[in-house]
């Protein structure tokens, strides 16, 4: 027996556990999930996930950082794409597909988060607030880089044609969160697309 080992806490998959406390978040949001939810989906205990990621706070900042980074890749390829016109078509239909992803909670982490929080915790829903609002700035720029470059018409408006794709992905994940299909949410994308310039 190898008694170097006795007393030493067992190794955990940190990665592996924070996208387990994503997913608690996702489907129960900030309030709705408890320590025991979390810790319990993790795999650890409290001790461990006090110790690897800190206060439920701070485990649900990691969250969201480990959600933007990886499940919002998809924006971040959008942004790349070489037109105006290709960032909103990539951008929707990668949404539609991210917001229905099997073996996810339907809908989008930023909204379902933290859409209703009590007065104790409204600093998650002005978090979550910040993060999409991010995401419309840099499709704003990204549009407003189409202006300066002749791809979109100088008549074009960077900042409410960006508005308009975010409302539209997070009215598809409000959409995806009640049940709506893959199949149903990639036909409003495609409506919502004939306004876009092309």
């Amino acid at each position: 027996m190898n008694t170097s080992a006795v007393g030493r806490p067992r190794g955990f998959d940190a990665d592996r556990a924070l996208e387990q406390a994503l997913a608690v978040f996702w489907r129960q949001g900030y309030e709705g999930a408890s320590l025991s939810d979390l810790t319990a989906a993790m795999g650890i205990n409290k001790t461990s996930m006090y110790a690897a990621f800190g206060n439920k706070r701070e485990l649900f900042d990691k969250a969201l950082a480990r959600y933007a980074r990886v499940e919002m890749a998809y924006a971040r390829e959008a942004l790349a794409e070489p037109t105006a016109r290709r960032v909103a078509e990539t951008f929707l239909r990668e949404n539609v597909k991210a917001v229905t992803t099997p073996g996810r909670p339907a809908g989008c982490f930023s909204i379902q988060g933290g859409l209703s929080c009590g007065p104790d915790n409204i600093d998650v829903c002005e978090t979550l607030a910040a993060s999409r609002k991010g995401g419309e700035l840099a499709m704003t720029e990204r549009f407003r880089r189409a202006v300066r470059e002749g791809d979109l018409a100088a008549d074009e408006d960077p900042d409410q044609l960006a508005r308009y794709v975010m409302t539209v992905s997070e009215g598809l994940a409000v959409h995806a969160s009640a049940g709506a299909t893959r199949e149903e949410l990639a036909e409003v994308a495609e409506l919502a697309l004939r306004a876009f310039p092309h």
